[in-house]
């Protein structure tokens, strides 16, 4: 029978040649390695891109051949996970998926939070469980056809009130939290390129992103609407349960 679809997990030159592997063995779709935000906004940062740009052109180019569909599900949930994301096996080669190394440090109650956006208003997020995600992913097999892009949401909230949320959750206070916006993040992105410091720049893009709303859509989200059936876990109670071991 051959595969019928392809959900990938790799980056760069090992996915162009996995979607070449796909196209000659007629895999009917295919899904890539995203599972951020929409690609549109991501523009051409690198230290975001880390060859996605590459896979959607090349996937484009065989859209006669094969569909494809990003999956859009914001942030993940288990980038606040004890541990870090990389505890469950998720975002190694990212460069920020360590414990406490996205927007807030759980353990130490530290925070950068990227609360405004360009126009000094609130900057939001949408977040999602990996769980979660997987729900959805595994019902858009059954879909008929895809569309180019399938957004979900576990929950859309202020950058505000997902910090409060976590200080609610460990009933602590900040040790401390400083509060960003984009022209100065942008500023210490400027330093850390002049510096030559990687580790900053890989730590400072994926705020400055956040600021710019690039892990913001419209909520309900599309597979949301599609399967209403599908309950998500909210960011709140996913943390409780998440870190209820840690004092």
């Amino acid at each position: 029978m051959g595969v019928d679809t392809v959900i990938s997990t790799v980056m760069g030159n090992p996915q162009l040649r996995l979607i070449e592997a796909a196209v000659q063995c007629r895999v009917r779709r295919f899904a890539p390695a995203e599972f951020e935000g929409q690609p549109g906004l991501r523009g051409q940062n690198a230290l975001l891109d880390r060859g996605r740009n590459s896979a959607l052109a090349l996937l484009h180019h065989y859209r006669s051949h094969m569909q494809y569909t990003v999956f859009v599900c914001g942030i993940l949930y288990e980038r606040f996970s004890v541990n870090g994301m990389i505890s469950h096996r998720l975002g190694v080669n990212s460069g920020y998926g360590n414990e406490g190394e996205f927007i807030a440090d759980p353990r130490q109650m530290t925070s950068m939070a990227p609360i405004y956006d360009a126009a000094n208003n609130l900057s939001s997020i949408c977040l999602t469980s990996a769980y979660d995600v997987a729900q959805f992913v595994v019902r858009a097999l059954d879909m008929p056809t895809w569309p180019s892009e399938m957004s979900m949401c576990g929950e859309r909230m202020t950058v505000h009130a997902l910090v409060e949320t976590i200080r609610a959750c460990r009933n602590r206070p900040w040790a401390s939290i400083d509060y960003q916006a984009p022209a100065n993040l942008e500023y210490q992105m400027t330093m850390a390129q002049l510096g030559g410091d990687t580790a900053g720049q890989r730590r400072l893009a994926p705020l400055l992103a956040t600021a710019e709303g690039r892990y913001d859509f419209v909520v309900p989200a599309y597979l949301n609407a599609v399967y209403p059936d599908i309950q998500v876990t909210r960011f709140q109670d996913w943390f409780l349960r998440n870190w209820a071991s840690i004092p």
